[in-house]
């Protein structure tokens, strides 16, 4: 139904990671790109007990293979349940024409279990949920209620499926895994930090209503960034000569329907407070995919005064400015964050994403020009390589 744009493009005999959260496409992915590969699920039991025991049995199989299998990569899903392998399968690299793209929804148990991450010998890629660019006749009101999970973007009970996903997947498996004793204090830190989510993190208010000490709200904000489940963005630092915050970050879910599931959040309609924050989770998780498919070193952070001016998206040195608001159409009272941070830093372009119906152009007193794009306009700028002079 929908044509991924990730291209992994390995040379022969190249091996690779491909990293994302559970239910993102990765499995479908490549068992549609290499239909003629060898598959190891580690979800089946059987296989995952036997290798788990064995190691060495996947070794002494791809030594049996012929040349003529071996001209595709092995495909290892959710490696990280069996961190051993990762030795057999360092061997055989250095030792074979064997290849592989190992599949997982977290590199954190590997590393915590002293995993071989082969030193560099296998590139890594990341899978996002879907994005505007890979979705026929997107709409933006079922994007922000259902989420952008494929299984779950185009559901008819959304709402039961991502309930689902967050209890047997969230809570659940990120105890089978092995990443917190304390799955009650877990679940409630996750709930906690749904009602403070694209907000400046305040460790010490979520610690109080769940219970438990800052410090482990903060290895809990870790385990969601190890396991692709979210990424904090700092403040955009640079000396000036505005009071700015400088410290305190904030975090975005990898999926804007986890939070609503977490959250209780239900939109009906493209207006109000809880869909302005949806549409701004929204368009960074655009922001971040089409940088990690892009493979760009491109940062990622935000603009706050202490006196509450705010530029939600700050990108690379300060080359772009992006402001989201969902509003039909923007007003000049609005553009105040940009304005002053236009002033100070000099960006190539100010920008606000809004439901605006055609592009606009609004000259402000100093000479700075801010660029009013609808969302569509902006995503079709992003994804058609338009947007970002940087």
């Amino acid at each position: 139904m929908f044509t991924r744009l990730l291209r992994l493009n390995l040379p022969q005999g190249q091996s690779a990671f491909l990293w994302g959260a559970r239910k993102t496409g990765k499995s479908t992915f490549l068992q549609s790109h290499y239909p003629q590969a060898k598959y190891y699920d580690f979800l089946k039991t059987d296989l995952l007990m036997t290798m788990t025991k064995s190691p060495h049995l996947l070794r002494e199989q791809i030594l049996a293979m012929d040349e003529e299998t071996l001209q595709y990569p092995i495909i290892l899903d959710e490696v990280q349940k069996v961190p051993m392998l990762l030795n057999e399968v360092h061997w055989l690299i250095e030792n074979t024409s064997a290849y592989f793209i190992m599949c997982g929804s977290s590199a954190r148990k590997l590393k915590r279990g002293a995993g071989n991450l082969l030193g560099g010998r296998a590139w890594r890629f990341t899978f996002y949920p879907l994005v505007y660019a890979e979705i026929p006749g997107f709409n933006l009101l079922q994007a922000l209620n259902n989420g952008l999970i494929p299984a779950h973007y185009g559901a008819t009970n959304a709402v039961r499926d991502l309930r689902g996903y967050v209890s047997d997947y969230l809570k659940e498996e990120i105890q089978d895994e092995g990443l917190t004793r304390d799955l009650p204090a877990f679940s409630r830190f996750l709930d906690a930090m749904a009602f403070s989510h694209g907000q400046q993190i305040n460790y010490s208010n979520i610690a109080r209503d769940c219970g438990i000490n800052a410090n482990t709200v903060k290895s809990y904000f870790q385990i969601l960034m190890d396991t692709l489940l979210g990424d904090e963005i700092l403040p955009y630092r640079k000396k000036v000569a505005r009071d700015i915050i400088t410290a305190t970050p904030k975090f975005y879910l990898f999926d804007v329907g986890v939070v609503n599931a977490l959250s209780g959040r239900q939109l009906t309609m493209l207006k109000g407070a809880p869909a302005g924050e949806a549409f701004e989770h929204y368009i960074f998780m655009e922001l971040n995919a089409y940088r990690g498919l892009n493979e760009l070193n491109l940062e990622i952070t935000y603009w706050r005064t202490r006196s509450g001016l705010e530029v939600d998206f700050i990108l690379g040195r300060g080359e772009v400015a992006i402001e989201v608001k969902i509003t039909e159409q923007v007003q000049k009272q609005q553009l105040k964050g940009l304005i002053a941070f236009s002033q100070e830093h000099k960006p190539k372009h100010a920008i606000i994403v809004s439901l605006d119906p055609m592009a606009r152009k609004i000259p402000v007193e100093d000479g700075t020009d801010i660029l009013v794009l609808p969302y569509q306009e902006f995503l079709k700028r992003l994804w058609g390589n338009q947007l970002l002079d940087i």
